[in-house]
């Protein structure tokens, strides 16, 4: 195939995929140094991350949200089927400044929900299509080159391409809810001035995982047009 340099090395992946991918990686390394830095770095108010939490909530007139905690670290997350959110050992308690930013993050989720933010509400209404997308995309395309049917192929591709669509519509999600965290806690004084840029130093780290998930994504998706877009149909 043309697509395949020499020694059958698949250059669109190398050129493509393979840049987006050690993007991703030091992605997930920020997030964690900068995590760990700022967890050592305790707030002057002494406020947990759970009261982070209710602050963000209160600040935006939300209600009816449970803050509990969960097992793990960086498994902090805002279930929308239930209504709570769940903050991490590392965070629940913590009165770090880290712990701080990260919880009133996932209050912002909470706030997003409660007032109807568009991409949170297509997020959830697309989520179990783009999951089955993702998991059937490489099955359909594989069968497609067993049976060399351009239509299993083809169908393979938009199912991958419903995951990325899925990526697209969370990184606003992300980038809105750290933008709802940071205005409560300078609006409220939930830290001090010299404490915010560590916060959104946390913040912006975690935001970069999900630019570089999209990347990745995209990349993908263009490798899978290039290799197979111009493909006769042979059903």
């Amino acid at each position: 195939m043309p697509y395949f340099g020499y020694y059958g090395i698949d250059m669109y992946y190398i050129v493509l995929v393979v840049p987006c991918i050690i993007l991703a990686f030091w992605a997930q390394s920020k997030v964690k140094s900068t995590f760990n830095q700022y967890s050592q770095v305790f707030n002057r108010r002494g406020m947990s991350g759970a009261q982070a939490a209710e602050a963000v909530l209160r600040a935006n007139g939300v209600n009816g949200v449970r803050i509990e905690r969960v097992s793990g670290k960086l498994t902090d997350h805002f279930d929308p089927r239930s209504n709570v959110i769940r903050l991490s050992d590392a965070v629940y308690d913590s009165t770090s400044v880290a712990s701080v930013g990260v919880a009133a993050h996932e209050a912002g989720h909470a706030v997003q929900h409660a007032v109807g933010y568009f991409p949170i509400r297509l997020r959830s209404a697309i989520i179990q299509l783009t999951q089955f997308g993702s998991m059937a995309a490489f099955p359909l395309i594989l069968l497609g080159l067993v049976f060399n049917s351009t239509s299993f192929i083809y169908v393979g591709i938009l199912a991958f391409a419903l995951s990325t669509v899925f990526q697209l519509v969370t990184l606003p999600v992300e980038l809105d809810a750290s933008r709802r965290a940071l205005a409560a806690i300078r609006e409220r004084n939930l830290l001090y001035e010299d404490e915010y840029p560590m916060a959104k130093k946390t913040l912006t780290a975690a935001a970069m995982t999900y630019v570089a998930a999209l990347a990745v994504s995209l990349a993908q998706l263009l490798r899978l047009l290039l290799i197979f877009g111009g493909r006769r149909n042979n059903d």
